[in-house]
Parts: structure tokens; C-alpha cells; sequence
């Protein structure tokens, strides 16, 4: 049954969140607030050195220290052999493993080297440096293009690419083509070619990784821990260590954010360790530093384009290279890149290549449409670029351009209704478009598209004595999915959403859900959460049919009750959900529905944004004047949500486009390791950004859902490039678009 009305009365409507007041008054319980009786307190050693291989550990003098209950390096974890895949989802646990702890050898600054536990942290830090690691150091390589050079140090002697000769630190090598580029650029009339480069940044999650973990040899072993999925959790550390999956329950804690950063674990496996080791419940959790040090970044990259377009601006040919960091060892989101970024557009002849590159740094991890936001603002750019040249409005160049409805892209897929014409109109008649700029100011314009995803998804829907409602669903709340779940089962059952209450269920009280990421959660637990409704409803109905003797196809539920369908069906009264409730002992038992799915039919969306930027001449500051953000939100179950999201990609884009970048020294170290030095934008950077949503509800929902959370970050980039270029006449092709860089622009 498909719900998609603008007449509902609960959803799209902005009802308080049910985590709020626990926020605000400080009582939401985080992984670092969990505490345990005998607990004590896990500690890391990490690695001095970018790159190195470990010739001894002694942990003897750690050992015999007072206070120290256990010591563990990476030969008290099974070996998961480099030769032999192990994927899990996105990821590799191979890789997952050796950034919990190293083996083989040190590919990073801050790589775990071993780990204890102590009675308190004191005493756990003074251990740390008691153990004694015999390295031997060898060459490093940090930047993505070194890494690819000849000459490169290569960090790892089995990774073979076809294609490549020798021993490589290309990992993997991708192609998207279709039809003739040689034939495509010989009819343009004009060609661009640019060369592009972008810094790793940090997803900038407040909250740093800590969990505690209890282990038992007799029963199940249990981890509290902030992630972005607790299935997720329990099924790596299972692996990681050798445990069965079913001997491990995972709880959720509430997430000080993510943003695609904790998809993956660095810290449960190592405590699971511990505690077994010594017996006792082990916490731990992470610096500030350390989060910087050793957990994934976003992708940096380098890239060459070269487009072609005929003189009335129709696009005729993409040609060349997206190269990303994939960290230490393979798995960029350099695919996203060479996908997306022309997902929009109808482009006869491409042939792209996207390589996965590694270098001494942590794995990366997912960052909000990881790839997207890149790949984004290196064609952007260039289309800007064009419309200048050609003297044609940026916004009509890309009308012009838009994939029809029907037709693929260049890598295959059909990217459907996704509202391209109606973003960019959105955004050129808002009034924000109207505003006169003044002197050393611009404005800039930029069009994305990010998939969305469906997978994996578990609810259950409980009716309560007394006809209040519980709703639990199996992923972590990270961008308001508990509140989206109230008003769809408020909506759905008739009754006010203050007798619903929402909870993220753990990993064995609620059916298997792949992680809170790929802006599926209010997407795929929607559709079970109907579904499961509709189970309570039939429920409902048929405890009511059986009270008044009739069949349960003649009963209909409306306004939060049940109703004889018609005259034919009888004169009774209606019985409302807490009479039925009420009953429930006596009719039938509970009243619950449990739903689980991989659900499909998830549809990608576009945004349209719009930048007025002032560059300051005398020092190259940039400030944002105005920011207009529109996107196709298929259906806002909670707008006030939805909104956030909106300015929440905003202004991350913001800091990654103007400031944010991680810097690395002459030996591999990270010189900016907190946010005090790593500059993410704070209130006084930012404008009011106007978020505008363009409902074009997504037909195989039953709400219309698509998506909303991380195409808000991908346009960004390049609108704000573009808005440089036009107030300064200048163009930069290196993000972050710092102070320093946008004066030297200038002066050139």
C-alpha cells in the first residue's frame, strides 16, 4: 500500500525529537559515560614511525608492573592472511584487523603497536612505556601522486595490479567508458583541460571511539560502544578475534556523531582481548590525537580532466583520471567519484580511469557521500569554467545538459526522477539570487547527485497495555530516524505521536540492520516499520472482528480504531486502540509485528546550490556571504530534520572547501592533530544557509522516501570554487582554498 499524501497528519510534520531533552539536559548515556563494578581501563601504544617493520615487542617490564592486569600485541588476535579476501561489505576485515593492531609491520604514524589494561589510566600509560618495540624504519610516502611515482616506496610487496609492472602501490584500477572520446572531442568546439587536487579531511565527529567490553567464557560476551551500527560491531569483532558471532551481544550507546567515520571498529576487538585476558570488564576510549592519528580520514585525491562541449554548450566528451588515497591499505571511494560526478548529465563519449591508491596513512573511512564531494568539484569546475568561456548562463549550460528521465549514464545505471529541473529552478528564483553583489564578491553554482541505498533493515512495532506504541529498529540514530519512525507509525495507526515511543534495539533484541550510512535508515526502516503496522493493524482488526462476531475482511481501521467497513458489516461502535488493548489478554495475546528485509527500490537524488562569497584582498580570506541549498528530498518525514541535514552538509563542505586539511611533516607525522590546529569552521564562520526541499516522493515507498543526508556535501566544493573564480577573477585548483593559497592566487 503507498501512503504518499501531503495530507497525512503526522508525517512532515516537525514533532519534538525524542532524544532531545535527554541531549540537552546532558542525561543521553555515551559510550564514555558507561561505567562497570571491576572495571579497568584499556590503553594503546601506537607507532612512532610512518613506516617500518617490527622486529621484536617486549612487553615483559609492562607486565610486572602493579596495576597492570593484562598486555596483548597483535599475535593474540588470529592471523587473517594478506592473501586470502575477507570482505565485509564496503570494507575488508583484513584491513579492519591491522588497524585494530598491527602484525606484519607499522604502515602509519600512531599505528597500534600493543595494548593493556590496567587499574586505572595512570597506571595503564606508564606501562605503555615500559614496553619496548625494536623497529626497523624504512621509507614513507605520504602524498597520493608520490605514491605513484616509480621510484615511490612500495608498501607492500604482494599487491600486484593488472596493468602495472612489478610490486605497486596502485592497488586497483577501475574504467568507465562508453562510445568514441577521440570521436567525441573532434566534434567540440571547445576543450578544457585541467589538473585538480584535493586534501584529506576529517569527517569531524565531536565524539571520539570508546566502547567497554565484558567478556565471558560461559555466556555472551557484551559491547556498549558509540558506532554507526552495532551488527557491525559484533560481526568484525567476531571475526577479529575468533569469536563465534553468537557469543557477542552488541548495544548501541547514543553517537556524538560519525558521518561515515565509525562504519568501521578500532577499539572493541582490542578490548574484547584484554578482558578475556584479565578477567574484567575493559573500557576504553580514545584522544583527541589519537582519533586523528590512527582512524580514517576522508579521502584526498588528485585528478586530470578533459572535457569537450560545441559552441552551444552541449557536452561532447569526458576524458581522464580520478587518483585517491585509500589509506595503508586498498579501498578508496574513487568508484563514487568516477560515477557520480556525471550522473547528472548527458554525455555521449567518456573514458575514465579511477585508481585506488596506498600510502603510509590510516585506512580512509566513509565521509558523508564518500568519493562524491571530489569527484563533484573537479567537473563542476571545469562546466563553470565553460559557461564563462562559451557566455553561457552556468545554470542553463547545465539544463542544457541534464540526463533525460529514460536515459543511462556513463556508467549504465538510470538515475529516474531526480528532480534536476526543479533544484536549479528552486535556487534561481530564490530571493537569495536576487541579491546585488558589490566589489571583490562572487557567486557560484554547482549541481551533484548521490545513489542513496537500501539493504538490510529490521523493526518491531509493540502495542502496549494501555494502547501506547513502541517502535525499535536496529540502527543507530544518527540523523533523526527515531523521530522519522514516530511520525510514520503515528501516522499509520491513527493516533498521536506522544503514545509512540521510538529505541534502537541491540544486536539481540532486534533483527539484523546493516550500518546507519548511504542515507538509507529513514529509507529502509520505513519500509519495515510499515510493514510492520500494517501486521498490527490486521492484528487489530481481527481482535476487533472476533468481539463482534464478524469477519475480519468486513472490519476497517481508521482515526486510531476499528470500524465496521460498512452497513452490511453491523451497527457496532467503534473499539480504539487502547480498548483493544485492553483486551488484548483476553482476545489473543500481545499485539506485536516484527519485520525484517534487505529492501530495494531506494532512487538517488540531486541538490542545487548556490554561493555568494567576499574575498578579501589584502589577506585572501574568504567569507560566506549567502548560502542557498536545494534538494530533491523525495518525501521529509520530519522536515526540521531534513533541514539539518541540509545545513549540516553545508557547512562541513564549507571547512573542507576553505580550511580543513590534514598536514603532514618531513617524517610522516601529522602536525595538526586536534581541532585546535585542524581549522573546522565554527558559528562565526557561517551564514544563515538557507535550505530549500523539492518533495518528489520516490514511487516504491511507501512515503516517498529517498534520502536526504549526504547530498547536501557533494555540490558544495564546487560552488564555492566557482564563487572564488568570480569574485577574484582567479581560479584554484587545490582544495583547501586556504588564505595563503587564495593570496598567492591573487598576486599571480
Amino acid at each position: 500500500m503507498n501512503h504518499i499524501s501531503l495530507e497525512n497528519k503526522w508525517v512532515g510534520q516537525r514533532t519534538p525529537r525524542p532524544d532531545g531533552v535527554d541531549k540537552v539536559t546532558g542525561s543521553a548515556q555515551y559510550a564514555a559515560d558507561f561505567t562497570m563494578p571491576g572495571m579497568v581501563w584499556g590503553k594503546v601504544l601506537r607507532s612512532p614511525h610512518a613506516h617500518a617493520l617490527i622486529k621484536k615487542i617486549d612487553t615483559s617490564k609492562a607486565e610486572e608492573l602493579q596495576g597492570v592486569l593484562a598486555v596483548m600485541t597483535g599475535d593474540d588476535l588470529p592471523l587473517l592472511p594478506l592473501d586470502v579476501p575477507l570482505p565485509m561489505g564496503p570494507n575488508d576485515i583484513r584491513w579492519i584487523a591491522r588497524g585494530c593492531m598491527a602484525r606484519e609491520k607499522i604502515l602509519y604514524t600512531g599505528h597500534p603497536v600493543a595494548a593493556v589494561a590496567a587499574i586505572s589510566q595512570s597506571i595503564a600509560v606508564a606501562a605503555l612505556e615500559l614496553i619496548e618495540v625494536d623497529y626497523e624504519v624504512l621509507p614513507h610516502v605520504i602524498d597520493v601522486d608520490e605514491a605513484m611515482a616509480p621510484d615511490a616506496p612500495i608498501l607492500h610487496d604482494w599487491l600486484k595490479t593488472d596493468g602495472v609492472d612489478g610490486s605497486t602501490n596502485i592497488s586497483n584500477i577501475m574504467t568507465v567508458k562508453t562510445g568514441d572520446v577521440e570521436q567525441g572531442f573532434a566534434e567540440s568546439d571547445l576543450v578544457i583541460e585541467r589538473a585538480f587536487k584535493s586534501a584529506a579531511v576529517h569527517q569531524g565527529y565531536i565524539e571520539p571511539q570508546a566502547c567497554i567490553v565484558s567478556y565471558k567464557p560461559d555466556s555472551q560476551s557484551t559491547i556498549w560502544s558509540s558506532s554507526q551500527g552495532q551488527f557491525m560491531v559484533r560481526g568484525l569483532t567476531a571475526t577479529i578475534t575468533g569469536m563465534a558471532t553468537g557469543d557477542i551481544k552488541a548495544i548501541p550507546a547514543e553517537i556524538g556523531g560519525g558521518f561515515g567515520g565509525k562504519t568501521i571498529i578500532y577499539l572493541e576487538p582490542v578490548a574484547m582481548v584484554l578482558s578475556k585476558k584479565c578477567a574484567r570488564p575493559v573500557k576504553m576510549q580514545i584522544t583527541r590525537q589519537e582519533v586523528f592519528d590512527s582512524t580514517g580520514a576522508g579521502a584526498g585525491m588528485s585528478a586530470r580532466l578533459k572535457v569537450g562541449v560545441t559552441k552551444d554548450g552541449k557536452l561532447t566528451a569526458v576524458e581522464g583520471a580520478y587518483n585517491f588515497q585509500a589509506g595503508c591499505y586498498p579501498g578508496s571511494p574513487v568508484g563514487r567519484a568516477c560515477h557520480f560526478s556525471f550522473s547528472c548529465y548527458d554525455i555521449p563519449h567518456a573514458d575514465l580511469r579511477g585508481l585506488d591508491i596506498v600510502s603510509n596513512r590510516p585506512n580512509v573511512a566513509a565521509y558523508r557521500a564518500p568519493g562524491a564531494p571530489q569527484g563533484n568539484y573537479v567537473f563542476e569546475a571545469i562546466l563553470d569554467e565553460i559557461a564563462k568561456k562559451l557566455d553561457i548562463d552556468p545554470w542553463e549550460l547545465r539544463l542544457r545538459n541534464a540526463l533525460p528521465v529514460d536515459k543511462p549514464t556513463i556508467y549504465g545505471a538510470k538515475i529516474g526522477e531526480a528532480g534536476i529541473q526543479e533544484c536549479i529552478d528552486s535556487v534561481r528564483n530564490h530571493p537569495n539570487a536576487q541579491v546585488k553583489l558589490g566589489p571583490n564578491q562572487g557567486r557560484g553554482i554547482a549541481i551533484g547527485y548521490w545513489g542513496n541505498a537500501g539493504g538490510e533493515s529490521s523493526g518491531q512495532l509493540h502495542i502496549n497495555e494501555d494502547g501506547t506504541a513502541l517502535v525499535i529498529t536496529g540502527h543507530p540514530d544518527v540523523g533523526g530516524s527515531r523521530a522519522s519512525m514516530v511520525n510514520i507509525v503515528a501516522e499509520k495507526l491513527g493516533i498521536d505521536y506522544r503514545n509512540v515511543k521510538a529505541q534502537i534495539g541491540d544486536t539481540n533484541n532486534v533483527g539484523i540492520s546493516a550500518v546507519t550510512g548511504g542515507s538509507r535508515v529513514t529509507f529502509a526502516a520505513g519500509i519495515v516499520v510499515d510493514e510492520a503496522a500494517n501486521q498490527v493493524i490486521d492484528i487489530l482488526k481481527a481482535r476487533a472482528a472476533g468481539i463482534w462476531g464478524i469477519e475480519a475482511e468486513a472490519v476497517e481501521w481508521r482515526d486510531g480504531a476499528a470500524h465496521p467497513a460498512g452497513p452490511n458489516a453491523g451497527g457496532f461502535d467503534p473499539l480504539t486502540l487502547p480498548e483493544l488493548a485492553m483486551k488484548a489478554v483476553a482476545t489473543g495475546g500481545p499485539i506485536l509485528a516484527a519485520v525484517s528485509k534487505n529492501t530495494t527500490g531506494h532512487m538517488g537524488v540531486v541538490g542545487a546550490h548556490m554561493v555568494d562569497v567576499e574575498v578579501d584582498p589584502e589577506t585572501g580570506q574568504v567569507k560566506i556571504l549567502r548560502y542557498t541549498a536545494s534538494q530533491d528530498v523525495g518525501r521529509a518525514i520530519h522536515p526540521a530534520y531534513v533541514e539539518g541535514q541540509i545545513q549540516g552538509g553545508v557547512a562541513q563542505g564549507i571547512g573542507w572547501a576553505l580550511n580543513e586539511e590534514y598536514i603532514y611533516d618531513k617524517n610522516g607525522r601529522l602536525d595538526n592533530a586536534g581541532f585546535l590546529d585542524y581549522r573546522m569552521p565554527v558559528a562565526s564562520d557561517l551564514p544563515a544557509i538557507d535550505a530549500v526541499m523539492v518533495e518528489i516522493p520516490n514511487p516504491d515507498h511507501p512515503y516517498g522516501v529517498k534520502g536526504v543526508g549526504e547530498i547536501p556535501l557533494v555540490p558544495v566544493l564546487a560552488a564555492i570554487a566557482n564563487a572564488i573564480a568570480d569574485a577574484s577573477g582567479k581560479r584554484l585548483y587545490e582544495l583547501p582554498m586556504s588564505p595563503p593559497k587564495v593570496l598567492k592566487a591573487l598576486g599571480e
